[in-house]
């Protein structure tokens, strides 16, 4: 790859955001613009290494894409009623456009097109791969790495998410009231799942994938500086870099997975947890809710110097604040290993045991993993021993298959 090639990829990733926000409010439409601002990368792919790259590579991409929406419009007598202004707009053939580009705003643009690109009318899956791929700059084949998917998938489900957008009619704008509320929910949590696809990967070889994790904080900051009046987005962007601040402790160096309570705390990055603590202040400050909560409980673990330290009594405080304002089996889980590790093994079995009749669990494998460790803990181990395999058949990683397996041996 020529260093010119690896500036556009680059520029890329940094601008695609920018770039096509700023041709959707032109066009009306992200999935046109989305295409428009693929032409205006190719064409940067053929022209820089000939030319050089540009002194504004960004406002350069964005001149390239809004002056072929243009041509488009122009050519197949689309929106007759918008020519004579397009045709009025001397600034299209004014070679200092680039420069007033970078003084228009952009920042409403952006936070329209993740609003868009994360409407509810998409499915989650469509969501976080339009957000992936408009947002964050990557491509098809990137996101199908990512989530082990074909790519033909991925294509499938950006494809089809730009035809619902445009079928449902779905305007490019910042919506008000409740449905910016709702919206607002739905883009937290798409960003929300590609850092927990990145934290600890459903399925494959690797334990963990940074890159999806990084892109979601990315993500998050972007999102924190265009509402900062926001304070679950401060709770989100909080909670993601604390979590994030484990990434180097939780593998080992032949990339097994090491649990919580056996990780070198000294390890941890303490800039992300000094950013996330902040944003945390922030979150509280403002009124968080769920993720502000969450956060707050990693935070609890990031103040305790080592694993003894922690404050587990708060800890399941908190959950169970965060299970009376978001009900989820999922939190009772997480608070049963709180209660566990405050008040002893039977007293978190004691929280468990009625999630075994709960069908949102029946194949999340964490849930016969907890059991597991907590019959282990009061010295049932044949039962534990169960337990361990049967959440080793679950689960789709293999890192993860291997350790537990490896724990339902050590039961013996």
């Amino acid at each position: 790859m020529t260093d010119a090639h690896a500036a556009v990829e680059a520029v890329w990733r940094i601008e695609a955001a920018r770039v096509i926000a700023g041709v959707a409010r032109l066009v009306g439409d992200v999935g046109r613009a989305e295409e428009l601002a693929q032409d205006a990368l190719v064409a940067a792919l053929e022209q820089w290494p000939a030319e050089g790259v540009p002194r504004n590579p960004g406002a350069w991409l964005t001149t390239t894409a809004k002056r072929r929406a243009i041509d488009t419009i122009r050519r197949q007598q689309v929106l007759q009623k918008h020519l004579p202004l397009l045709a009025a707009d001397d600034r299209l053939d004014d070679p200092a456009f680039e420069l007033v580009l970078d003084q228009e705003p952009i920042e409403d643009d952006v936070l329209r097109l993740m609003f868009t690109a994360c409407h509810p009318v998409l499915k989650p899956e469509a969501r976080v791969a339009l957000t992936l791929r408009m947002l964050g700059g990557l491509s098809t084949d990137e996101i199908a790495r990512a989530f082990l998917v074909p790519d033909a998938t991925v294509g499938q489900r950006i494809s089809r998410a730009k035809k619902s957008l445009a079928d449902a009619k779905v305007p490019f704008e910042l919506p008000v009231g409740a449905a910016r509320t709702e919206r607002l929910a739905s883009v937290l949590e798409v960003i929300y799942l590609i850092f927990n696809e990145g934290y600890s990967a459903t399925a494959g070889d690797d334990w963990m994938r940074p890159a999806l994790c990084e892109e979601a904080m990315r993500l998050g900051r972007v999102l924190a500086a265009l509402m900062p009046a926001e304070p679950e987005v401060h709770g989100l962007v909080a909670l993601l870099e604390i979590q994030a601040s484990r990434a180097a402790a939780r593998t080992a160096p032949d990339g097994s997975p090491i649990m919580l309570l056996d990780q070198d705390r000294r390890r941890w990055d303490r800039l992300l947890i000094t950013r996330g603590l902040k944003a945390l202040a922030r979150a509280e400050e403002l009124g968080g809710g769920p993720y502000t909560l969450q956060a707050a409980i990693a935070a609890g673990h990031a103040r305790a110097r080592t694993a003894a330290e922690t404050d587990w009594s708060d800890i399941a405080a908190r959950y169970a604040q965060l299970a009376a304002l978001t009900p989820s089996p999922v939190v009772e889980l997480n608070r049963a290993v709180a209660v566990a590790m405050a008040d002893g093994p039977a007293a978190g079995l004691e929280v468990l045991e009625p999630l075994l009749e709960d069908k949102a669990l029946r194949g999340y494998h964490l849930l016969p993993s907890v059991r597991a460790d907590l019959l282990l803990r009061l010295g049932r181990r044949t039962e534990a021993k169960a337990e361990f395999t049967r959440a080793a058949d679950m689960t789709r990683n293999e890192r993860e298959r291997t350790l537990l397996l490896t724990r339902a041996a050590a039961c013996d």
